[in-house]
């Protein structure tokens, strides 16, 4: 969100966001330019424990009890958007998310009488699916002026629910595909030298950790790859509520002292860490609520860096993961595929280098950071 916020500000656009506060987060400040108020919707600070640390609707699967924080959610996101939107003068409202957000910003705009975009991210859409939840998400989809998705997964889970839509504008989530600079390149090589062992191959996971993005399949596969090359090792990038148990899980599986857990990185250090390994592993896989991988951005930060790619055939995943063009395809909940495509990948020079370049020429035909704004800024104008 504050890439794209940032990209469309060079386009020319003031933004302004609101999200919800968080404990120890700052209630408002300036973010590379962009303004941010978090509106607290519960008392004291350390009971806001809805969002974040893995996303909404991961925390109110593994602590039910939550949902009762929910009305009080809406209700102050609303008090405070309608507040911004009486005291300032914008130009329309975009809500990331149809619930709860998007369903705010319809009762905002209600009131304003200003042109309102929904952009659907995929959690949602497809996790949230009472007849109730259903009906408020179909109600904000078409009463928006525009409606974004990410996929063509996520385009045609919307077109299911709200067949009625007009304008549906598919604009995927873009990553930054300038080439590694001097000090990434310096930063992957001592990566490489630090976590590398031997001629084994090193792999890298990076996104939240949690059931559904895959990391217990990736140890899996590990512990399958080491029989053939027995120095192999996986780093892991990312926090989440599954943590503790993915470490037991690698100790279980014997492959303790090859899976690296390396928590949170700094985002301008992630390239670096991705440009180390020599393949990406991401087998995301459908959550027990339906959630599905809409996107995924990890992949394309993964092409971005220059390195092969294995995913599963899941979700929007299959939008940029192109099977054997600028990546390899497995099953979900397949840990012996992903250790085939691994060392197909690291045992075939030509392969991992047609898959690489392959990557880098789809970032180029629209997954940059740079098309997505202008593909949100011309919504934008046509909407103002």
């Amino acid at each position: 969100m504050l890439h794209l916020c940032r990209d469309l500000a060079q386009l020319g656009w003031q933004i302004d966001v609101v999200a919800p506060h968080a404990p120890n987060a700052a209630r408002r400040e300036v973010l590379d330019g962009i303004d941010v108020e978090r509106f607290r919707y519960a008392w004291p600070a350390s009971a806001q424990t809805v969002c974040y640390q893995g996303g909404a609707l991961i925390n109110l699967r593994k602590r039910p009890w939550e949902k009762l924080k929910l009305p009080a959610l809406v209700v102050c996101e609303w008090a405070t958007v309608q507040r911004r939107l009486l005291m300032g003068e914008y130009a329309l409202v975009h809500s990331h998310w149809v619930l709860p957000q998007g369903f705010v910003g319809m009762l905002a705009c209600t009131v304003s009488r200003l042109p309102h975009v929904v952009t659907l991210h995929g959690g949602d859409l497809f996790a949230l699916r009472s007849p109730f939840l259903e009906q408020l998400k179909r109600s904000a989809l078409v009463r928006a002026a525009a409606v974004t998705v990410n996929s063509s997964f996520t385009e045609s889970r919307t077109r299911e629910l709200a067949p009625s839509l007009e304008r549906i504008e598919r604009i995927p989530m873009g990553v930054d595909n300038a080439s590694l600079r001097v000090a990434e390149l310096d930063l992957a090589r001592r990566l490489r030298n630090e976590h590398r062992r031997g001629n084994g191959p090193l792999l890298v996971f990076l996104g939240r950790l949690v059931e559904e993005k895959g990391p217990g399949d990736a140890l899996r596969a590990l512990g399958l790859l080491r029989r053939t090359h027995p120095d192999a090792r996986l780093l892991l990038i990312g926090e989440g509520q599954d943590r503790p148990g993915l470490e037991q899980l690698a100790q279980d599986l014997g492959v303790g002292d090859a899976a690296v857990f390396l928590g949170w990185v700094d985002p301008g250090a992630v390239r670096a860490h991705l440009a180390s390994a020599d393949v990406f592993v991401g087998p995301s896989r459908t959550a027990p609520d339906g959630w599905v991988e809409a996107q995924g951005l990890s992949f394309l930060e993964a092409m971005a860096a220059g390195i092969p790619v294995v995913a599963t055939r899941s979700g929007g995943i299959v939008d940029a993961v192109h099977d054997e063009k600028t990546g390899l395809l497995v099953d979900e909940a397949a840990p012996d595929q992903i250790d085939r495509a691994v060392r197909r990948i690291v045992e075939d020079d030509s392969l991992r280098q047609r898959l690489s370049m392959g990557g880098l020429a789809l970032l180029e035909r629209g997954f940059s950071r740079a098309a997505s704004a202008r593909r949100f800024s011309e919504v934008y104008e046509s909407l103002v």
